[in-house]
């Protein structure tokens, strides 16, 4: 009978597999204790019968005398071509029959080495090793489960003198139950990844495909997951080693033009973690002169955006992004991580740090990450560390998809929960009503991101500058510099021209937003002198949401509830809303201002509800203090002009606010103190009436001086006293009470006019500052509008 002849592929997996996946890892026998799925596949598997009858191999074919491979058993005399054919063809009955294989052990010759026998087991022979010498040095984190019960299947085999390998033993009984075969494909040492599925995975994975879609699209082509052949950790591996070997190949791509940007320029910066021979496998930061020079003007707060790894980018590309002053993502360097481990993050932050003239932030925003935020803490110890909202709540689909699925409502609520309360105290009730209503308490996930609430529910972190318009209105995401430019198809012989393709856009936007508010000005929709000298201040992107807060204030109320000394009390509601209620602390004298609602400390503009406050208290403009110079037109100037007001009647508005809640405030003082009794009632009076005259007295004096030669001159009869004094030179006489008056009017009025000269003389000279950075930025941006003119030429 002419031998049979079957296709058969005998590639034994573990391509696709990095970990045991819950197998042990004792060593039993004379040698070393391998695992089938580590052995490499052979090409060719030659059997033959203890009757000598010759079978031949070739190409990935079995030929066998007679019969089917399919119910072909294992004997002993059973010989075999190679070691390797006859493990594979062990591993080939260990799949149709529903176990898991592994070597044992060998015997090797004493004469040259070579191994001359070698025993196959079942994958649960023996027991775990719990030898605590192997164990007390090492911290095992994620202990495997127990596999091994003691089961005595094996295969051994022994070579013969002719070369070929016999089968000199088999024990066909096992003591647990075997896998039904639409589960063989989850053991170990039958789980492979044929050379098609890899094909197919390479392409899906340049696609941007994550392994979770990719096995889906496997298992429909294949007909089941049965079919494929390996699991969705196995791609995942296979994915990973691939991107791995990739980026190795690549790594001296990206060294290369780092080096030439730097001979180009000396102030550009790179860094690569360790020696330069280990470059390959090593961390790479790099920042550019513009980079650098925008952290000196937005480096309050800073977004360490890890997105690549959501999105299962090919490129670990982690770039470090800012706000500037129209709202706009800047970029502060770049990193490109080979190596996740804390020792990493930790010198890529100081490195960073480095580049960026030792100034940490005041507040930092990166993915949830306990070895990120470990290496956060050692670099910057003062700087508020947020988590990214966003990518919790991504999360959470993912950790609680059961409870998305079984409560439609249960996404609304928590977001709720997360953004809209006003107080901690608020924020508590509301979780713990979350968690009861869903039952939720005992929930892993959810309770340990409970425990880092203060690192991303908004009502803990308003107290800390993070450049946001708004706490709840604005969708709390990384918004990654590079979105729409690096994605995940992006390999690094693309990633160069996108990289400078998204730097040359979003300069051009700054550009374009820069020319916008130099040539344009904004409608006013009220009489306010406050919102005519924001707009001549604030970027055209700040106005309008400082507008927004300023035409907010006609629906609130502002009401004194506490008046202690200099700081005043108010309640802050919308008409009808008691309930709902903020509260502003005003502090008169020093015109300092805090809201409940903390809006100024988190994104450097004032809210509504102080903005009521000042209608009330007649505060026209808004105090130099509560102008942030990185929301202005001159946020790139050198020249300091956060303590300036436009011109000479903005600063007369805000002298006189100042000058009357003064006055105001102490008359307050006066009237409780002198409303106690009749007798300091009566004081109180006569001393207001006696106030009343010297103040009417200082008005007319003041209304009757004029300027003379720059001198102020007062009446004739003054003036001829003065000068009979000089003229004659009379001898000094005691003054009388009304000419020492007199005299210390004079002096007053001298002293207000040369105060408000030298005011005159510094807002002309802050004005001829403004306009020249006014005068050099309107440069810069024709220089900008030529070199991009000239790029679009060519």
């Amino acid at each position: 009978m002419d031998p049979e002849i079957l296709e058969f592929d005998i590639g034994l997996g573990g391509g696709g597999s990095s970990g045991r996946d819950g197998d042990d890892d004792a060593n039993i026998g004379l040698d070393v204790d391998e695992d089938m799925a580590d052995s490499p596949a052979p090409s060719s598997i030659l059997a033959s019968n203890s009757n000598g009858g010759g079978f031949g191999t070739g190409g990935g074919e079995i030929y066998l005398p007679e019969g089917d491979l399919l119910d072909l058993e294992p004997y002993e005399g059973m010989e075999f071509e190679s070691e390797e054919a006859a493990k594979a063809f062990y591993n080939s009955y260990a799949r149709r029959v529903g176990f898991s294989t592994r070597v044992s052990s060998s015997r090797r010759s004493r004469r040259d080495g070579a191994i001359i026998q070698r025993q196959f087991v079942c994958a649960k022979e023996g027991f775990r090793n719990l030898n605590e010498k192997r164990t007390k040095d090492r911290e095992i984190k994620r202990p495997r489960t127990i596999t091994r019960v003691g089961c005595k299947a094996s295969l051994s085999v022994k070579v013969q003198d002719s070369g070929k390998w016999v089968v000199s033993g088999f024990v066909r009984e096992h003591n647990h139950e075997l896998v039904p075969p639409d589960q063989v494909h989850c053991l170990r040492s039958h789980r492979q990844i044929s050379g098609p599925a890899k094909t197919l995975i390479d392409t899906l994975q340049a696609a941007g495909m994550g392994p979770r879609r990719i096995m889906s699209a496997l298992i429909k082509e294949y007909g089941g997951i049965s079919k494929v052949g390996f699991t969705e950790v196995d791609c995942r591996n296979y994915m990973r080693n691939n991107r791995q070997r990739s980026l190795e190949g690549d790594i001296q791509l990206l060294l290369d033009y780092l080096r030439q940007m730097q001979a180009e320029n000396p102030n550009f910066f790179f860094a690569v973690q360790g020696d330069e021979d280990q470059a390959l496998t090593s961390n790479v930061f790099w920042a550019d002169p513009k980079s650098r020079m925008n952290y000196t003007y937005f480096g309050d707060t800073v977004t360490f955006d890890t997105t690549y790894r959501s999105n299962r980018y090919r490129l670990p590309f982690a770039p470090f992004t800012g706000v500037n002053h129209h709202g706009q993502p800047i970029l502060f360097g770049c990193a490109f991580l080979i190596n996740e481990s804390e020792a990493s993050f930790v010198w890529l932050f100081k490195t960073w740090l480095m580049a960026m003239s030792g100034r940490p932030p005041v507040s930092i925003t990166t993915d949830h990450d306990a070895v990120i935020r470990s290496a956060i803490t050692q670099v910057f110890p003062e700087t508020r560390h947020r988590f990214c909202k966003w990518h919790i709540f991504k999360k959470c689909q993912e950790k609680l998809s059961h409870v998305f699925l079984k409560h439609p409502t249960f996404e609304a609520d928590f977001h709720k929960c997360v953004n809209l309360p006003e107080s901690i105290e608020e924020f508590e009730s509301c979780w713990l009503s979350l968690v009861d209503r869903y039952e939720l308490r005992d929930h892993e996930w959810l309770q340990m991101m409970y425990n880092d609430r203060r690192h991303w529910i908004p009502v803990y972190l308003r107290d800390t500058f993070f450049a946001e318009m708004s706490i709840t209105q604005r969708s709390d995401s990384m918004n990654s510099y590079f979105d729409g430019f690096v994605n995940a198809s992006t390999n690094l012989n693309q990633f160069f021209k996108l990289y400078e393709k998204a730097l040359e856009s979003r300069n051009e936007k700054e550009v374009k937003a820069d020319y916008d508010t130099m040539n344009t000005s904004p409608a006013l929709k009220t009489p306010s002198p406050m919102e005519k000298q924001a707009s001549e201040l604030y970027t055209r992107k700040l106005f309008t949401r400082f507008q927004e807060e300023l035409v907010g204030t006609l629906t609130f109320m502002a009401s004194k509830s506490d008046d202690d000394d200099d700081v005043i009390t108010y309640q802050v509601a919308k008409f009808g809303e008691d309930h709902k209620s903020y509260y502003v602390k005003f502090n008169v004298l020093e015109m300092k201002a805090a809201c409940s609602c903390q809006m100024f400390e988190f994104s450097g503009l004032l809210c509504r509800h102080v903005l009521a406050v000042f209608r009330v208290t007649n505060v026209l403009t808004l105090p130099s203090h509560y102008i942030l110079k990185r929301w202005t037109k001159n946020a790139r100037s050198s020249v300091i002009l956060e303590e300036r007001s436009s011109d000479v009647y903005t600063n007369y508005l805000e002298s006189h606010t100042v000058r009357y809640n003064t006055l105001r405030h102490e008359t307050f003082k006066l009237v409780d103190e002198g409303s106690k009794s009749l007798d300091t009632c009566n004081v109180a009076i006569d001393a207001l009436q006696q106030a009343a005259k010297r103040v009417a007295l200082a008005t007319k004096n003041e209304g009757r001086a004029t300027l003379v030669n720059g001198r102020i001159r007062g009446d004739s009869a003054r003036d001829a006293s003065r000068a009979n004094t000089t003229n004659h030179k009379m001898p000094c006489q005691p003054l009388s009470e009304d000419d020492m008056d007199k005299k210390i009017r004079e002096l007053t009025n001298e002293l207000d006019y040369a105060s408000r000269k030298c005011e005159v003389y510094r807002s002309n000279l802050l004005s001829v500052l403004k306009d020249i950075e006014d005068h050099k930025l309107q440069l810069s941006i024709k220089v900008q509008n030529i070199k991009i003119s000239m790029k679009d030429g060519l």
